[in-house]
């Protein structure tokens, strides 16, 4: 049995396919962080440690939250790459709107990657998003209504739905939590 954790469960490959998912070339990124394209590749190999003030500029450049740039390796070697353990997921964003979300995926170096996300009660997203991405999600508990595009929707326990590079906001008027799984092609976090 292969022990060694995989080359992907690092923070460097998880910046690395950030910034591809991006369409960003190592020029580009580094000529926006004012650093030469050595450094941010070294970073990217795990080669070089970014201080807390280039993770801060990291993750602007590349739109994510700073916690997604935290939290690594809390798992075992044996499993990091595999395995993403219930008390071990990675928090996503600030929890603002009311939307807490978790990462599912053991890291970003997918075509896709897959999110816990729990919609507190008597929430709603302020402004409508529209990502360049296909998203599928699952309902496992609650009620959350739905706007893609120009339709509105009502989805509960056991229900799916699919956002297809549009629009879409969502609302829990309810009052319990919602819970759904999404599935988001290519990574955006």
């Amino acid at each position: 049995m292969n022990t060694q954790a995989p080359q992907s469960a690092t923070l460097g490959a998880d910046i690395r396919a950030l910034r591809k998912a991006r369409g960003l070339t190592l020029s580009e990124i580094a000529g926006r962080l004012g650093r030469s394209v050595g450094w941010f590749s070294q970073v990217e190999r795990d080669m070089s440690d970014p201080s807390i003030s280039d993770l801060r500029q990291i993750a602007e450049c590349l739109g994510v939250p700073m916690s997604m740039l935290f939290a690594h390796s809390a798992a075992p070697a044996s499993e990091q790459g595999y395995i993403v353990r219930a008390g071990t997921r990675r928090p996503m964003g600030a929890g603002e709107e009311g939307l807490v979300e978790e990462l599912l995926s053991p890291d970003l170096t997918d075509d896709f990657e897959m999110v816990h996300s729990t919609f507190r009660p008597k929430s709603r997203m302020q402004k409508p998003a529209n990502r360049p991405t296909q998203e599928v999600g699952y309902m496992v508990s609650g009620h959350l209504d739905l706007m893609i595009g120009e339709r509105t929707f009502t989805v509960g326990p056991g229900d799916s739905f699919r956002i297809k590079h549009e629009p879409y906001q969502w609302s829990n008027p309810y009052d319990e939590p919602a819970v759904a799984v999404w599935v988001i092609a290519p990574p955006v976090y």
